[in-house]
């Protein structure tokens, strides 16, 4: 399970990153690579999102970031 969360986290720093990118310069990287919706650009997009869910639910039933007093 600590694999699945780090790896999800890398995924949602990414697509972070290309939203980033996307929002400022009105440049999508994933379409850029892989083509303009094209079945890998879905599958990458899938998967940025299903890991976006994993560290929601993360962050939620294991809540690491709070105070241990």
């Amino acid at each position: 399970m600590k694999i699945a969360t780090i790896i999800s986290f890398i995924l949602v720093i990414i697509g972070a990153l290309n939203w980033l990118l996307v929002g400022t310069l009105s440049f999508d990287l994933v379409a850029f690579l892989f083509g303009s919706m094209s079945v890998l650009t879905r599958v990458i997009y899938a998967l940025v999102g299903v890991a976006s869910l994993w560290v929601i639910f993360f962050c939620f039933m294991y809540k690491p970031f709070r105070r241990v007093a």
